[in-house]
């Protein structure tokens, strides 16, 4: 498992997606007002948790250190959600922050997948098949958010 360091670089990506996206939903939901927004990013943490913790052990098993987003990183993450909500904390607004999340988490995810090939670990590969499915799902979901405004 993970023998490849295409495989290994995959795996990175896998948990470093989600833990962006984690990072991002926990930023956000203290500025978010509407209760069905609030709700569908508590079910989108739930996933993004289990396929962390998924990553986590996979890495595990294969005897792979995999790296939290820096402190830096997180903070300016933090600092861009804050201000980005302070001009407009609108549902339709957030949808937009969070469509734009997804939208690079799934470019990154649809690369990675690429470069690991057909030779790639199938649970790997399957893990990360999944958070891809779940992202385009979640960009559907902030999409129809905006169309609701």
């Amino acid at each position: 498992m993970a023998e490849t360091k295409k495989e290994s670089e995959l795996l990175a990506e896998i948990y470093r997606n989600a833990h962006y996206a984690l990072q991002s939903i926990a930023d956000i939901l203290p500025e978010t007002q509407d209760e069905a927004m609030r709700e569908t990013l508590k079910r989108m943490h739930e996933g993004y948790e289990r396929v962390s913790g998924e990553a986590a052990m996979l890495a595990k098993d294969a005897g792979l250190e995999l790296k939290e987003p820096s402190p830096l990183k997180k903070a300016m993450m933090w600092g861009a959600v804050k201000w980005n909500t302070l001009k407009d904390d609108s549902r339709a607004h957030i949808a937009e922050m969070m469509t734009q999340g997804t939208v690079t988490g799934i470019a990154a995810l649809t690369r990675s997948i690429g470069e690991c090939g057909e030779n790639c670990d199938t649970q790997v590969k399957k893990l990360a098949e999944t958070l891809l499915k779940m992202e385009q799902e979640h960009e559907k979901t902030f999409k129809g958010f905006l169309a609701r405004r």
